[in-house]
């Protein structure tokens, strides 16, 4: 029986053209062959496995062919040729740095340097893992590097090209190795398959190419594991369970029951996965991986990204369609969290659990957030609390920490008939504010430009009338149509929705945490918990007003701001004030605990 040999020396490149995924390098090579312009000292470098030294090799027998191709390959007959390839040439010299890294290591190699090569028209040697030389072998070195015999020429190659001396690299022509792409390793593993009349799945052939991470060594070894493992039958199932590798249709099934908020199923899915052996990092970092797919495929300029097979392409592409890319992006955030606090935590099933049970609860905190405010009723009907403002169904989940925190005040708004008879204030002890007085005429904010106007004196005493016309940023009109206080509202919540799709989430809060009072017909309060509120509103007020006068077609409209400590919610900052908060609103929490005797900590 003939003993075996593993596909990665079986198969090596033996010419520029059969090297896989670096024709950005052998181009170059061939070129410089043709041409005659070789460099005294080449440096590989890049990651394990992606044909540092098969390139070197490759290099050294070439440049000693004496029958060259005309497409720049070595014929591989002739007598230089033959002897490298049966491993007795005396003019290819291979030394691995890592076990002879001593100056005297060094200085031997200088001495053979000295001798000129027979019957070869170059002396190559090849040096492999050069950055573990020690520095006073680099420094033996750097005079022969610069300066060698005009027959001598110098291969490099490291997987760590930081750790070599800037004086060694700048004596050397430097090629960076990429890492082989997927596709490329799966297309050579498959032409391998073929070679061997080994069956295969294109799925299981991709799972090696991505599990190999660039490296074309890792994956033929992988494969001939494979091969033994499944009796030559590579399919996708046997190279998932002998690589121990989470199945795809995991993070399909449990993203289904995300976008269906089915918390029971998706607890159930992490326990069968931890029952498999599977790490919790292992699983929460492939699920941000799965997410990161999923909105890949979302847009086809970016389709190529997803380094999968078609098959698994194919269900990418469904499901993308029912995932929002908010709630990829949300869900991609609370998996990172989770990522990042996973070894620090002392109960790490909890950590991956909760951060499952956000991602069920964010579509619902989506379509709360969305939903339009109701109208408030006539004041007349409703009698405020004096500690507890009146707060709508529709007021947005407040998000702390990743963990949604939604109000539970009752809806008490109906619609308010339409604006004939002045409405007394609601609260007339507490102070009012006017948010926008009229600027001063010191400085016009966001001018387009830095120049002072200097009035003359003729002009002088309507100066500040002038300047006042033109800093006023409100459109006028003398129009003054009545309106409903429904169709102000609705109003009020479009211009909210043109605040959050500019990205101003800060004023978007505002908008849609407290309804506006009417104190009077066409003047309204709106109630903001602190100053920065105040000034963030007053900021877009000319905007608000400007829109509302001009679609309610009434220019008296005005909105004033006041501002009340009280309105502030309190939100759980505790461990435990939390799970009381989220137990409140998901029952299964409690039994959760009870059933895994889990801890606040």
């Amino acid at each position: 029986m003939d003993n075996f040999i593993v596909s990665a020396r079986k198969y090596r490149p033996v010419t520029f053209e059969t090297v896989v995924g670096q024709q950005h390098i052998t181009n170059t090579l061939k070129n410089a062959i043709k041409n005659n312009q070789l460099a005294q000292a080449f440096l590989f470098c890049g990651p394990r496995g992606v044909g540092k030294t098969t390139c070197a090799r490759i290099l050294a027998k070439t440049i000693n062919c004496t029958d060259l191709q005309p497409n720049g390959e070595a014929c591989g007959v002739c007598p230089s040729c033959a002897s490298f390839q049966n491993g007795n040439s005396f003019n290819i010299h291979e030394l691995d740095a890592a076990s002879n890294n001593s100056v005297d290591d060094i200085r031997s190699l200088i001495e053979q340097v000295r001798i000129p090569p027979q019957g070869a028209r170059y002396k190559v040697y090849i040096i492999d893992e050069v950055h573990m030389l020690s520095q006073a072998a680099f420094n033996a070195f750097l005079k022969t590097l610069e300066e060698p015999p005009h027959y001598a020429i110098f291969i490099l190659a490291t997987t760590e090209k930081h750790k070599i001396l800037p004086t060694i690299l700048s004596r050397c022509q430097i090629f960076d190795f990429n890492r082989i792409s997927v596709d490329d390793m799966a297309n050579h593993l498959a032409s391998i398959a073929i070679k061997e009349v080994i069956k295969f799945e294109a799925d299981g052939l991709h799972i090696i190419a991505q599990k190999a991470d660039g490296g074309l060594r890792d994956a033929l070894s992988m494969f001939d594991q494979i091969v033994s493992f499944s009796d030559a039958n590579v399919t996708y199932r046997s190279v998932i369970d002998n690589l121990n590798i989470l199945d795809y249709d995991y993070y399909f099934n449990i993203t289904d029951s995300l976008l269906t908020e089915n918390t029971a199923k998706t607890l159930l899915f992490f326990d069968e996965i931890l029952t498999k052996g599977f790490d919790g990092a292992h699983f929460i970092s492939g699920l941000s991986e799965h997410f990161r797919n999923l909105l890949v495929t979302k847009d086809a300029s970016t389709l190529k990204l997803l380094e999968v097979s078609e098959g698994i392409k194919a269900k990418y592409l469904q499901q993308s369609q029912a995932a929002s890319v908010s709630f990829l992006l949300s869900a991609m955030n609370i998996a990172n969290q989770c990522d990042l606090s996973y070894k620090l935590s002392k109960n790490q099933r909890l950590q991956v659990e909760l951060a499952l049970l956000k991602m069920c609860h964010l579509l619902s905190v989506f379509n709360l957030a969305t939903t339009p405010l109701t109208a408030m009723p006539d004041t007349g009907q409703l009698k405020k609390k004096p500690d507890t403002p009146a707060v709508s169904d529709s007021k947005p989940a407040t998000i702390n920490n990743n963990v949604a925190f939604v109000s539970d005040a009752p809806a008490t708004y109906a619609t308010s008939p339409k604006i004939t008879e002045p409405v007394k204030p609601a609260t007339e002890s507490i102070k009012e504010e006017t948010v926008a007085e009229k600027p001063k005429p010191a400085f016009i904010p966001n001018a387009g430009t830095t120049s002072v106007i200097i009035p003359s004196l003729k002009n002088i005493g309507n100066a500040k009338e002038i300047i006042a016309e033109e800093e006023d940023p409100y459109e006028k009109g003398d129009a003054k149509e009545d309106f409903s206080f429904d169709e102000f509202l609705k109003h009020w919540n479009v211009f909210a929705a043109t605040i959050k799709a500019e990205g101003k989430m800060s004023l978007f809060t505002i908008f849609i945490s407290e309804v506006p009072k009417m104190l009077e017909p066409y003047v309204f309060e709106v109630v903001v918990e602190n100053k920065v509120q105040e000034q963030l509103f007053r900021d877009d007020k000319p905007a608000l007003l400007n829109y509302l006068r001009k679609t309610l077609k009434n220019y008296d409209i005005e909105v004033k701001t006041r501002i009340d400590e009280q309105v502030r919610v309190k939100r759980p900052y505790t461990a435990q004030e939390k799970y009381q908060h989220m137990a409140a609103k998901n029952p299964q929490l409690v039994e959760l605990r009870k059933r895994f005797n889990l801890d606040f900590d």
